[in-house]
């Protein structure tokens, strides 16, 4: 279990139990987007999926010495939590003051209301970390990850999920703050210029692309009038109430999640998952 106070100079306990830094970073994602995903993230397919998806691969790379996984930009502390029942140590590191206070309320442990810059972190100090859909948030991607090649300890492990394919992008993207899409050789070739070798690779979600073209990147390319951005309609997104669909999505991620657990790359789907080492 990582001390908080052994491996930073900027951050206080403070009496709501979160421990938060001095200063605080412009971010490239809405300020309601912490709340927006909260009302969703426990019913959905996609977060439940993706959770499923980190936890099998980190259960075949796990973190060095069974140190502390630190989620950057965890947000409301979904997989932080995912994490945690499965039996890892985790820190979650989050900016916004609503998505830490909604990871405290979760049950998390151990929450950092700050960026990386803010907080502070020591040299050598982080065994692993998580990024799962931050990166495209990130302006400077690559200086970004190197950065946090600082903060790691030699061999420490590195956790990625982004979006993938620039010709899904769509008004979707834009509204959540992302500079890019990814395919899976662009991503890894970022990671690695930032001075990590890559482990495993994957896409995963691969259902996805097919709908994501053709209700969200096509009509954006053609400039149809898209439906209104609300709570409301990104929580129908992810959901699947009809018997027959959720079936057909049990079976589809089912076998991902099979494929993952025999450490087996699928070559297509709408996210890449990514394990690296320093």
């Amino acid at each position: 279990m990582q001390d908080i106070e052994k491996i930073s100079t900027n951050l206080n306990l403070g009496e709501d139990g979160i421990w938060h830094s001095s200063k605080t970073q412009n971010l490239s994602y809405p300020t309601d987007g912490n709340d927006a995903c909260f009302i969703i993230e426990d019913n959905s397919f996609w977060f439940r999926h993706r959770n499923e998806c980190i936890t099998s691969i980190i259960k075949l790379y796990p973190p060095i010495d069974n140190g502390t996984i630190f989620d950057i930009g965890g947000g409301n502390g979904c997989v932080s939590l995912a994490l945690k029942d499965s039996g890892f140590d985790v820190a979650l590191v989050e900016p916004g003051k609503t998505g830490a206070s909604n990871a405290k309320r979760r049950g998390l442990d151990k929450v950092i209301c700050a960026t990386t810059n803010t907080a502070k972190f020591k040299p050598k100090t982080l065994s692993s970390i998580g990024l799962f859909d931050v990166i495209e948030h990130i302006e400077d991607d690559l200086t970004f990850l190197q950065s946090l090649q600082e903060i790691m300890k030699p061999g420490g492990r590195l956790y990625v999920t982004v979006p993938a394919y620039s010709f899904l992008w769509s008004f979707e993207d834009i509204m959540a703050g992302h500079y890019r899409r990814y395919t899976r050789k662009k991503i890894c070739n970022v990671i690695e210029n930032a001075g990590f070798e890559i482990e495993f690779s994957s896409y995963i979600f691969r259902f996805l692309p097919i709908p994501i073209a053709f209700f969200r990147a096509f009509p954006y390319r053609i400039g149809l009038k898209l439906k209104k951005n609300t709570p409301q309609a990104a929580a129908r997104d992810h959901a699947s109430h009809h018997s027959v669909i959720s079936r057909i999505l049990a079976f589809v991620l089912n076998t991902e999640i099979k494929n993952l657990r025999k450490n087996k790359k699928m070559n297509f789907g709408g996210s890449c998952l990514i394990v690296a080492k320093k």
